[in-house]
């Protein structure tokens, strides 16, 4: 199969370079579930954005018969986990299928095709093991995304990487360049290196974002389970500690990938110095970069208010977001029986649900909570959503927490589904986007990127995208962090401390009392976000900065 026939569109001579982007995970549309979060949205805006600007992108990454999990409720409403198998009738069968050996037993791996057309995206080739050519054990590799056994985990990453390489050569697809997205697909190097012994040449044709500021978030294992489970490839564990000069017992993806790839990226300027910190002292690494991330707002843009706040129409761009309040707060509704009305500002906390994101913050102090949410003078309402992994049980259980709470309020609601349809609505029909990081942990968090350009204006730690965006009471809202040499608690304290004054003295009172100034901030925001956070400009630097740049070798 011809590369150029995978493509619905002319390649731009720009961007002819053939790359081959691999995730674990990819949000490209509701009706797909084959994504957890926000790599998965960075994913899924980066497959239009490769199609808008006419590029030759690939996407390679896994198709999960149950998903991550479905969100649903228990009696008492909190957070009920399911799994239901997923069918996609718009998929196409390539009839291809590939053998990796995983645990020193070969498993087949079945190739299926999402056309660039069906959802004006770049095509991507989808793989699974849950074909009868397999015993159960090897079925269940592609289920569930993420998944926790430990085995099952790394089988997973074998056949993204090792089986996602085969596919291409079986299609008969020639690539200059394989993108991973994170370290999962780690083992495709391995297969590479069959055909390209030559590290430093090997090293021109792969290069690698990583998203993950926190050390235990970079995935790691001891070095001879991954040989046993195959992640090697042919390789010994012998071989490659010598080929890659890392000696280590616990083998780090991060690590493996800095030193198989020509450049590598991080994805906010922040990010840029807190990994190239992190990872200084690891010898023969590339070099790390950043490319802010971005999102695809022909997706995620109501394309009303974008229209509206172009053309300078105020009122309708008023009359439109207060259309689009309702839509949500019929959503709520339905799942809280709670009615929200349109005039009242709306916050909104929804994203991944983890530890160092701080879903409590606005819980901290319970009595001022009660004392902001009571405030008739300048009512505030309040909704919380996001997915906690199944697992992460202090994340399920604030989850579960906020859902008891917000039984004591009639305007505070915590919703479930947080996937993309939820998560535009949310974002349409939100006025304040909250954002509450430690300082320093999130590596981009570009969920208010696509709240702002929805008239929703971001409030925000100082932090990843933000502190590249953020001019405070023009464009947006900043919550100044804490000196993070402080003690943990004590920064919480501060942040919380910042955050409130800043909700109760300056947003509450600048939405009541100076609805103009108001609209102009919603409006900076939009401008500048479609300025420079539309992900057209991020995949054109990945071209610039990634695909061709041409790694210097010594001679």
């Amino acid at each position: 199969m011809e590369t150029e026939n995978l493509f619905p569109y002319v390649i731009d001579e720009k961007f002819k370079t053939r790359v081959a982007y691999f995730s674990m995970e990819f949000a490209i549309d509701q009706a797909l579930k084959t994504y957890s979060g926000g790599l998965g949205f960075l994913a899924g805006s980066h497959m239009r954005s490769v199609n808008d600007k006419r590029q030759a992108t690939i996407g390679v990454g896994m198709l999960w018969s149950y998903g991550y999990y479905d969100q649903a409720r228990h009696e008492d409403n909190t957070l009920k986990i399911d799994y239901r198998r997923k069918f996609y009738y718009f998929l196409k069968e390539t009839g291809i299928v590939v053998d990796v050996m995983i645990n020193g037993k070969p498993v087949y791996v079945k190739a299926y095709l999402l056309p660039a057309e069906v959802f004006d995206s770049a095509p991507v080739i989808l793989l699974t093991t849950d074909i009868f050519e397999n015993d159960y054990l090897s079925r269940t590799i592609s289920h569930k995304l993420y998944d926790a056994n430990e085995e099952t985990r790394v089988a997973q990453e074998v056949v993204l990487g090792k089986a996602g390489v085969k596919v291409l050569k079986a299609m008969g697809i020639d690539i200059d360049v394989y993108h991973m997205n994170e370290g999962h697909a780690l083992p495709l190097v391995f297969e590479l290196m069959k055909d390209e012994p030559d590290l430093d040449k090997l090293r021109q044709k792969v290069v690698f974002t990583t998203h993950t500021p926190e050390m235990a978030g970079n995935e790691e294992h001891n070095v001879h389970f991954l040989g046993r489970m195959g992640f090697f490839n042919d390789f010994s564990v012998e071989e490659v500690q010598k080929r890659l000069d890392y000696y280590d017992e616990n083998f780090s993806l991060t690590v493996g990938a800095l030193k198989t790839s020509k450049r590598a990226n991080a994805v906010s300027k922040i990010h840029e110095k807190v990994a190239n910190e992190m990872w200084k002292d690891v010898p023969g690494k590339c070099e790390i970069i950043s490319i802010t991330n971005a999102q695809n707002m022909r997706y995620w843009a109501d394309k009303q208010l974008l229209s509206w706040m172009m053309e300078h129409e105020d009122y309708q761009l008023t009359g439109r977001k207060k259309h689009l309040k309702h839509i949500l707060f019929e959503e709520v509704a339905d799942q809280t029986g709670k009615l929200f009305d349109p005039d009242v500002l709306t916050l909104v906390w929804a994203r991944r649900f983890a530890e160092y994101k701080r879903p409590w913050l606005l819980i901290y102090d319970m009595e001022r909570f009660r004392a902001l949410i009571s405030n008739t003078d300048r009512p505030i309402q309040i909704i919380w959503a996001g997915k906690p992994y199944p697992l992460d049980y202090r994340a399920v259980s604030t989850f579960n927490e906020l859902v008891m709470m917000s039984k004591e309020f009639k305007n505070v609601a915590v919703l479930t589904g947080y996937e993309l349809r939820l998560s535009k609505m949310l974002k349409q029909g939100s006025d304040v986007w909250l954002n509450t990081p430690r300082w320093g942990r999130e590596a981009s968090g570009t969920s208010g990127m696509t709240a702002g350009i929805n008239a929703s204006v971001h409030f925000s730690i100082d932090d990843g995208w933000h502190a590249e965006f953020e001019k405070d009471g023009i464009n947006s809202f900043t919550i100044r962090h804490a000196d993070p040499s402080l003690p943990l608690e004590e920064i919480d304290r501060r942040d919380y401390e910042t955050m409130m004054n800043k909700l109760e003295n300056e947003i509450l009172p600048t939405y009541y009392d100076e609805p103009q100034k108001w609209l102009d901030i919603v409006k900076n925001g939009m401008n500048d976000i479609y300025g420079y956070f539309n992900s057209s400009r991020m995949v054109e630097e990945y071209y610039d900065k990634l695909y061709n740049f041409e790694l210097k070798t010594k001679s």
